[in-house]
């Protein structure tokens, strides 16, 4: 819990509400230094929300090559997808179901199986209370609705430690010591990372990729989307550091 609070206040829109409440506590006693922070806030949640920001951002994790889109792969023994997020009401489909995130990451597996043959192993856990683990949502749609056979369910994890600690347990139990990996392209460096700590050589198998940032004008303009993908790169530099501490 108290890490994604610290999260949260570190980063857009948590940061820009951290500044404004301060800047009215000093609003009577700093007048000058309150107005600085209420600039610097509405400053920050604009640049944060443009798409031109966030897309920058996002391409500074981009650093693992894509795979090819045609021809030889290279070699591995399984497929490991990780999860992003669930939907946890589903009403349409009568129950949990994985999210928009999630969905890119199973729809490229589901691609990759076709491919190479190999077995699959989905990894996550439950999203909160009383839901079923991501790893299980996941692979209902990948059997029922991409017709893709998973072998292993990873089910315990609550982050990207976690989904490489615990599907790496799975895998060295079946011999597997090399996997090709499946998540969003600017979470595979960390992803990667967290398996090679846990023993297992993971090939990145990035999706979701984001292309230029700057497309023309409108690019500086704010937008909800933007904003969380801002917060998606953010999130993924705290990782990294995290990670640089655990070594």
């Amino acid at each position: 819990m108290w890490k994604r609070v610290i999260e949260a206040a570190i980063t857009p829109p948590g940061l820009c509400i951290v500044l404004l409440l301060l800047a009215l506590l000093l609003r009577a006693r700093r007048p000058r230094g309150a107005l600085t922070l209420a600039l610097l806030a509405g400053a920050l949640l604009w640049l944060a929300a443009t798409p031109a920001v966030a897309g920058a951002l996002l391409r500074t994790l981009q650093s693992v090559p894509p795979l090819p889109a045609t021809g030889a792969l290279p070699d591995a023994q399984a497929i490991v997808v990780l999860s992003a997020e669930g939907d946890r009401d589903g009403l349409e489909y009568g129950g949990a179901t994985v999210g928009p995130l999630t969905l890119v990451r199973i729809r490229y597996a589901a691609t990759l199986h076709r491919r190479t043959k190999l077995p699959l192993l989905t990894s996550g856990g439950r999203p909160g209370t009383g839901i079923e683990p991501l790893a299980d949502s996941m692979a209902r749609a990948l059997e029922h609705e991409f017709s893709t056979p998973v072998r292993w369910r990873e089910t315990a994890s609550a982050d990207t430690y976690e989904n490489a600690k615990f599907s790496a347990a799975l895998l060295q139990q079946a011999g597997v010591r090399r996997v090709l990996l499946v998540t969003h392209g600017w979470h595979l460096p960390r992803a990667i990372a967290a398996f090679s700590l846990h023993g297992i050589d993971a090939v990145g198998a990035g999706t979701g990729w984001r292309s230029k940032p700057v497309v023309d004008w409108s690019s500086w303009l704010p937008a909800s989307s933007a904003l969380r993908d801002t917060t998606f790169a953010l999130h993924e530099w705290i990782g990294r550091l995290s990670y640089s501490v655990r070594r």
